[in-house]
């Protein structure tokens, strides 16, 4: 069995300019996903796709390979995640080269470590699932959801007031870190979120959106937080 790791660093960036290779907590942000990757031990090949030079010699400052640059049609900005996965997985095939399962990486997951990805692919490989995606449980219950009619507050599911938190069925949400793919059930329905999916569940302190400046503190201090000591 083949394994791909696939870190997807575009270089355009509005809210944070050059956020995948801004420095977080003393080295580019990008660093922390490629040494997991390297780390876990559980890949063939540790790749970047970008379409940006400095990102290329800072990917492979760290040890991973840039084989190829992003075509002009996958790094734009309406280029989505599914597209560049295919891009990529397709230019390797061209090569003579393909994998079983890939495991596609965001540069700016700082609190991936080597041990939840060596997981999550030899979890996939044992399952008959189509692949794995890491979530967080909502901290509120959204079967208490609340949303405003002319101006009042009206609960969505009402029925849900009376009952205590703990009797009511935990939801989940991406937590936007990575995906591990079964190549076949990638091409096959042309998702990463389709088929049969299998959960890994990570605390809260392991999960932060970094959208901006703010964001971007929060993340070095659960970070800190995390790794003190």
């Amino acid at each position: 069995m083949k394994t791909l790791a696939m870190i997807t660093a575009r270089g355009g960036s509005k809210r944070i300019p050059r956020k995948n290779i801004k420095e977080f907590n003393g080295k580019p942000i990008i660093a922390y996903s490629i040494e997991a990757a390297l780390s876990s031990g559980v890949f063939d090949e540790v790749m970047v796709s970008t379409d940006d030079e400095e990102i290329a010699e800072i990917a492979k400052k760290y040890g991973a390979k840039v084989p190829f640059f992003r075509s002009e049609k996958t790094a734009n900005d309406f280029a989505t995640t599914v597209d560049v996965i295919e891009e990529v997985l397709n230019t390797y095939k061209e090569r003579g080269e393909e994998f079983d399962i890939f495991c596609c990486i965001y540069p700016t997951a700082p609190f991936i470590t080597a041990k939840r990805l060596k997981d999550a692919v030899e979890e996939l490989a044992k399952s008959d699932a189509d692949s794995l995606i890491p979530v967080v449980r909502f901290s509120y219950p959204p079967q208490r959801a609340m949303e405003v009619h002319d101006g009042k507050l009206v609960f969505r599911q009402p029925e849900n007031l009376s009952k205590r938190s703990q009797d009511l069925e935990p939801h989940f949400h991406d937590a936007g870190q990575f995906y591990v793919v079964r190549s076949e059930s990638f091409f096959k329905n042309r998702g990463i979120m389709v088929g049969d999916i299998l959960p890994m569940e990570l605390s809260e302190l392991e999960v932060q959106d970094i959208d901006n400046e703010v964001d971007w503190k929060l993340a070095e201090l659960k970070y800190n937080l995390l790794n003190e000591g």
